[in-house]
């Protein structure tokens, strides 16, 4: 009598295991092994044997045997693999706590931050290995952000306003964000600047002259992005006055002047206010207390200084900054409406 072999137990799918099968047998892409896994177990739910599955699938025989019984005895959740337990970890993980703990809550002792090297001292591990920890929790000790927290009663209300004429200026009207910046160094280098050459950098030498410093007033235009300006020795209530006199001459008598600045106490002596009462065409915004990042000027001097003053190069001030407004200046372009 021929060998019949190992009787096979019948399997049989509930609809839900049939259709969750069915599923994962039309995945185009991604986990083609799992769609396998999933053919293999329809086709044997028709009642074929193995030998049938294995050569309508194109797999091995003992692949088929191993995923029937698999499915036979843990259901859909059987042809998942399970993580594989891979190498060890070689650092415990109380040395990993230990390292990220100390990061956020301790400074060494001569230093205000940890460096890899006196981290990988503390905690004796490697300098790389201490690397790596920092970069899978994200930290960087030796970065520091700054932040201002506004304490001014009205800071909605006030931001409300500046931004409302950012977004829609008044009609026949100009809107200019005015600030000071001060303490602007004019300086000269002792000896001329030799310029750039193929391969080889700007050079200057390391000494200079000080010419005093200068202080730049500006007014910046938020329609055209053109800029009202004067320098002055000082930067006191008597320039920004004089500096509101230089605006009224060279807006247009017709149209009303929006001022954007910030509580610097210049800004609103008395004086000042006495000569905004007679001008009655200038209305001024002033900024919440400690947000001088609303006022787009202050972004304008930040561009300034990066392109013209950070290299620190001869006669400065004169080569970067206009003079006073004259009366014959071009008058400002206005957007109306």
């Amino acid at each position: 009598m021929p060998r019949t072999g190992r009787p096979i137990t019948p399997l049989v799918l509930s609809d839900e295991e049939r259709a969750t099968l069915l599923r994962w047998s039309r995945r185009a892409k991604s986990a083609q092994v799992v769609a396998m896994r999933a053919k293999i177990i329809l086709v044997c739910a028709e009642g074929a044997s193995n030998t049938d599955v294995a050569t309508a699938l194109g797999v091995h025989l003992s692949t088929v045997g191993k995923w029937r019984r698999r499915f036979l005895k843990e259901r859909l959740d059987g042809l998942i693999d399970e993580q594989r337990p891979g190498r060890p970890a070689s650092i415990a993980l109380d040395r990993i706590e230990e390292v990220v703990v100390a990061t956020l809550e301790q400074t060494p002792r001569n230093a205000t931050h940890w460096s890899r090297r006196s981290m990988a001292d503390r905690s004796g591990l490697s300098k790389s290995t201490v690397g790596r920890i920092w970069r899978e929790f994200g930290l960087k000790p030796h970065r520091a952000d700054t932040f201002k927290l506004s304490t001014d009663p009205q800071f909605i209300e006030k931001v409300v306003d500046v931004v409302g004429l950012y977004h829609h200026p008044p009609e026949r009207a100009v809107v200019l964000c005015v600030d000071e910046k001060s303490q602007i160094q004019a300086l000269d280098r002792s000896q001329p600047v030799l310029p750039m050459m193929p391969g080889m950098p700007e050079r200057r030498t390391h000494d200079y002259h000080r010419n005093g410093i200068t202080s730049l007033f500006a007014a910046f235009n938020i329609a055209d992005g053109s800029v009202i300006s004067e320098l002055h020795r000082q930067h006191r209530a008597t320039e920004f006055k004089k500096f509101l006199v230089t605006i009224d001459k060279t807006v247009p008598a017709e149209l009303d002047v929006h001022l954007i600045c910030d509580n610097y106490g210049t800004h609103n002596t008395p004086d000042i206010r006495a000569w905004l009462a007679r001008h009655p065409r200038f209305h001024v915004h002033f900024t919440p207390t400690g947000s001088s990042w609303i006022n787009q000027v202050v972004r304008h001097a930040s561009r300034m200084s990066a392109a013209t003053l950070t290299e620190g190069g001869s006669t400065v001030v004169e080569g970067i900054v206009p003079g006073p407004v004259r009366e014959d200046r071009p008058r400002l372009g206005v957007r109306r409406g």
